[in-house]
């Protein structure tokens, strides 16, 4: 008998595959667990349609993310602090002081730990960080530190 599997079962299959196992297995244990269902024409359909809309979700996620990369790419963050004599910074700037002024000046929503962020920055000058916005999608984003005068 055809069977479409509604949850992983162990030494079977996974979700939403369709197996073959014996009459018995599926009357008596899968179908009265609900962890099947007989692979027919509406659980096909059902089946076929989950499928076409998980994958319409992930284009639209990469088209989003895509867009966001080249958004990230044409805007540069300039953040201003405060130094001391040597030219180091008063305090660090983070990927949340990075993510905030993303969010105020250009209206990007970013969460800070998609920022790749070795360390914190603790010295004036021009940074190049990669942001991590989807599997495979890496944009690149700068940061300029300067002075507060």
């Amino acid at each position: 008998m055809k069977v479409l599997l509604l949850a992983d079962v162990k030494s079977q299959g996974k979700k939403d595959q369709i197996i073959e196992v014996s009459d018995g297995y599926a009357r008596n244990f899968l179908f009265p667990k609900k962890l099947a269902v007989p692979a027919d024409a509406k659980a096909l359909n059902e089946a076929r349609g989950k499928e076409e809309a998980r994958l319409h979700k992930i284009e639209v996620e990469k088209a989003e993310a895509n867009a966001t990369a080249a958004k990230l790419a044409a805007s540069p963050v300039k953040l201003t602090c405060q130094a001391g004599g040597d030219g180091r910074l008063y305090g660090s700037i983070t990927s949340k002081d990075i993510a905030e002024e993303l969010k105020r000046a250009y209206g990007v929503d970013i969460d800070k730990r998609k920022i790749q962020l070795d360390a914190p920055i603790k010295a004036y000058g021009t940074y190049q960080l990669d942001v991590k916005l989807y599997p495979e999608i890496v944009g690149k984003l700068t940061v300029v530190v300067t002075d507060a005068k």
